[in-house]
């Protein structure tokens, strides 16, 4: 027997206003039932688990231990910029001049994930 991962649990002050970015970031609804003051609210990813947001009464303080890598079907760089514009913040570029890499991003409480490389970004720099 194993588990099926139902969803990923994020921690944070406000459910509905962070599930609203997460919504923007992956094109994705959130649950038809939730909205505004909701204390749990879900993103609904089309395919694996579901991205959970969980109203605490805590502030992030540290470091994610787990976090999302995304791989966007643009650019790494023009994803890096839309996320950008949407509210994210820079944490650490670890791109590289040869391309390779990837940008570590905040969401607007603080909760970091990383942009990859597209397939095409890929692609171009394998030949």
């Amino acid at each position: 027997m194993v588990s099926v991962v139902q969803n990923v649990a994020i921690d944070c002050s406000d459910a509905y206003e962070l599930a609203c970015f997460w919504s923007e970031v992956t094109g994705c609804p959130l649950h038809p039932q939730d909205g505004p003051g909701d204390r749990e609210i879900q993103v609904m990813l089309p395919e694996g688990p579901l991205l959970y947001f969980n109203q605490v009464p805590e502030p992030k303080t540290v470091k994610n231990r787990i976090h999302l890598c995304l791989r966007p079907t643009t650019s790494r760089e023009e994803e890096t910029e839309r996320l950008l514009a949407l509210g994210a913040t820079l944490v650490t570029d670890r791109r590289e001049p040869d391309g390779a890499g990837w940008a570590v991003l905040a969401d607007p409480e603080g909760n970091e994930f990383c942009v990859l490389r597209s397939e095409s970004d890929r692609a171009a720099t394998a030949s």
